[in-house]
């Protein structure tokens, strides 16, 4: 992916059907600061290479979290840090994640999807690894 803030947010505003730049540029920020307490390490830093700059410390700043989430509880918090409701954060999180998965290949995916509790891979639009 080419390191333009516009294409990315572009397509995370077309996979959530929002109207422009300002929801997804949102999205994006909670959805990776949710998931970047949920990360560490190189799998954290590898995958925000592949992001636009501008977004990389919302992946890495965050302090890490202290429990894991479940699927249902990631998009709570997104839900917690956004002040969205929770149709508003799935949607968020249904237009990021599956953008993030684009990006990353299939050998840090698989990486991140280590990293989080079962069932996430769907939140990443894949099935679970077997």
């Amino acid at each position: 992916m080419d390191d333009n803030l516009d294409t990315f947010l572009a397509q995370v505003a077309e996979r959530a059907g929002y109207d422009g730049p300002p929801q997804a540029a949102r999205a994006v920020q909670n959805v990776l600061e949710v998931l970047g307490a949920h990360l560490v390490g190189d799998d954290r830093t590898d995958l925000a290479r592949l992001l636009p700059k501008q977004c990389r410390p919302l992946l890495t700043a965050t302090e890490p979290a202290t429990q894991p989430l479940t699927p249902d509880s990631f998009v709570r918090a997104v839900t917690d840090l956004g002040s969205d409701d929770l149709a508003e954060a799935k949607r968020a999180v249904d237009a990021v994640l599956p953008t993030l998965a684009e990006v990353a290949d299939d050998a840090l995916l698989r990486r991140i999807l280590t990293q989080l509790p079962p069932g996430h891979a769907g939140l990443f639009g894949r099935a679970d690894p077997t």
